[in-house]
């Protein structure tokens, strides 16, 4: 039997709902993939990952929008204080190209006039500001719509996005719903005076888990824990 280990960050104030809907997502993963097993875990759940990755060795799929310090050192550093050897990266979810095409054809059933991308931006890397400007760009270039970003933690922020029309959709740019989803966001164009609609993220797409299921079969994606995005 394969294995398999979804892993996000989590909510670390309120770990058990986040934990719930990653299990449900492995669920629903594990559903596309016979003789997989498909486990989950959050980081902000003490012990779960070393708990997940006893036995034998798999894949760990990064339910995170970049590549960076998490993929790259925090997750492996995890499992090897964890004893728990010979599992490989695949890149993270935000850097696979079918997690781009699923962006875009969301936007173009949208119905919008207009896309604005919301994602999380880092002040300490430019790489997920620039993932999420090369989706924005093909969203653009593939529907005709015009599309920019915006983001929580960089600029330009999202309570900077004005000059929206009802007309426009903003499209969060995150796997899975939590506080920046159901509540920064929402808040943030509330500051802006944004009048369109709001999005379900990207992450919550019913597609998704025959995506993930696509990139754990295939396994092209398999990398030293670095999303080809990052420097």
């Amino acid at each position: 039997m394969r294995r398999a280990l979804i892993v996000a960050h989590g909510q670390p104030s309120d770990p058990a709902p986040a934990a719930a809907a990653l299990g449900a997502l492995a669920a629903r993963v594990a559903a596309h993939l016979p003789g997989w097993q498909v486990d989950a875990a959050t980081l902000a759940q003490p012990g779960r990952l070393a708990e997940a990755a006893q036995g034998a060795p798999g894949v760990v799929f990064p339910l995170f929008m970049a590549g960076g310090w998490f993929t790259r050192v925090h997750i492996p550093g995890r499992l090897a204080e964890a004893g728990a050897t010979g599992w490989q990266m695949l890149e993270p979810f935000g850097c696979l190209t079918a997690v781009h095409d699923l962006t875009v054809q969301i936007a173009r059933e949208s119905g919008a006039g207009r896309v604005l991308l919301a994602a999380h931006g880092s002040f300490k890397s430019p790489v997920p500001a620039a993932i999420a400007a090369l989706v924005a760009a093909r969203v653009t270039a593939e529907t005709g719509l015009a599309a920019a970003t915006a983001f929580i933690d960089q600029a330009p922020q999202l309570e900077a996005a004005t000059g929206y029309g009802p007309e426009a959709a903003c499209l969060p740019f995150f796997a899975m719903a939590g506080g920046h989803v159901e509540t920064d966001i929402p808040a943030a164009l509330a500051q802006a005076g944004f009048p369109g609609c709001i999005l379900p993220p990207v992450g919550q797409d019913a597609r998704v888990p025959g995506l993930i299921a696509d990139a754990l079969r295939q396994g092209t994606a398999i990398c030293a824990g670095a999303c080809r995005f990052s420097p």
